[in-house]
Order: structure tokens, then C-alpha cells, then sequence
């Protein structure tokens, strides 16, 4: 019988450990004490912490970042798009409506690619912003997204799987609705 206060399970624990030991995670090298780290750990005991992460490559001084392509740009942007206009609301306010155009308008003038954002101004100015529900405006987006497309010669988007492709997100209390709570920390 184990005695008092000790696990019944240690000697089932301290076999594992034992035998996990022997086992190298990469037995193509030399067994040095380093690469000698068990496949499996069991402990009653919460496991270490793990060790600090080293800074980010762009913290870095010498770090060589890859500036992004217009085509990353571009997807990231779209991405970005489509997901707003899938937690815009059903009925949105006046305010709500306005910043959907100017959204639109900021981007045309602030895009980090001119020949782009001068391109999406000539789209906006031939189909304005259509902001008046959640399904006008992902449709208007999927529409605008389209005409770019074409331009490009890519494939266009069927936009009536547009909320199949880009729906609304999962989240908890109307976590994502921009109607959403006016508490910063609502988790406190």
C-alpha cells in the first residue's frame, strides 16, 4: 500500500518518466545530455513555464523584413472589407450609413498604392457607396470587389455566396456588432 499522502499512481508515473527518458526525440544524432528530453511527462506538479520568446524579426536591428506586394496589400484589404461589411447592421443609423462611405473615401486616398487607390476612386465614382442594410452593403462590396477584379483580369466572386465567404463572425455577447458595448474592459 503507498503510504499516507503520496499518489497511488507515482510508481506508474516514475516508469513512464524512466522510460521516456531513454527515448530520444531525435535518435539520428548523438545522445548528449541536451537532446535527451523525454517524449512524455506525467506530474501531478504544474509544468515549468516555458521559456521567454525571443523578440519579433522586426524588432530586431539588423532584421531583413520583405516589404508586401500590392497583391498582399490587396487581399489583406479586401479581407478587411468584406468582414466589416458582414457585421454591418440590418438597419443601420444615419452615422453608421456615413461611415460606411467614408470608409470607402478614406481608403480611396490613403491606400499605400497610388495607381490602386486612384483606380478605386474611379469605381466608387461610377458605383457609389450602397450602405442602406448588411446585405445591400456586402453586395455592393462584392459588386465593387468584382469590377477591381475584372480590371485585373482575375475570376469574379459569385456574390450570392458572399456570406458564405465572408459571414459574420462567431462571437460571444455581440462581441463583433458595432453596436456593441461601450465598455473597454467588459471582461473585468
Amino acid at each position: 500500500m503507498a503510504p499516507s499522502g503520496s499518489n497511488p499512481l507515482e510508481p506508474v508515473f516514475q516508469t513512464v518518466a524512466a522510460f521516456s527518458r531513454r527515448l530520444l526525440i531525435a535518435p539520428d544524432t548523438a545522445p548528449d545530455d541536451h537532446r535527451l528530453r523525454p517524449l512524455l511527462s506525467l506530474s501531478l506538479s504544474p509544468p515549468p513555464p516555458p521559456p521567454p520568446l525571443p523578440p519579433p524579426e522586426v524588432l530586431k536591428k539588423d532584421a531583413k523584413v520583405a516589404p508586401l506586394t500590392k497583391e498582399e496589400v490587396g487581399r489583406a484589404t479586401w479581407m478587411l472589407l468584406h468582414t466589416i461589411a458582414a457585421q454591418f447592421p440590418d438597419e443601420p443609423t444615419r452615422q453608421q450609413k456615413r461611415d460606411a462611405k467614408e470608409l470607402m473615401a478614406l481608403i480611396s486616398r490613403m491606400y499605400p498604392c497610388k495607381e490602386c487607390a486612384d483606380h478605386f476612386k474611379e469605381v466608387l465614382k461610377a458605383n457609389p457607396v450602397q450602405a442602406g442594410s448588411q446585405a445591400e452593403f456586402s453586395q455592393w462590396l462584392c459588386y465593387v470587389h468584382n469590377v477591381v477584379n475584372r480590371s485585373l483580369g482575375k475570376t469574379i466572386f459569385p456574390c450570392q455566396r458572399v456570406n458564405a465567404r465572408w459571414g459574420k463572425l462567431d462571437c460571444p455577447d455581440r462581441a463583433c456588432d458595432l453596436e456593441g458595448s461601450n465598455d473597454i474592459m467588459p471582461n473585468r
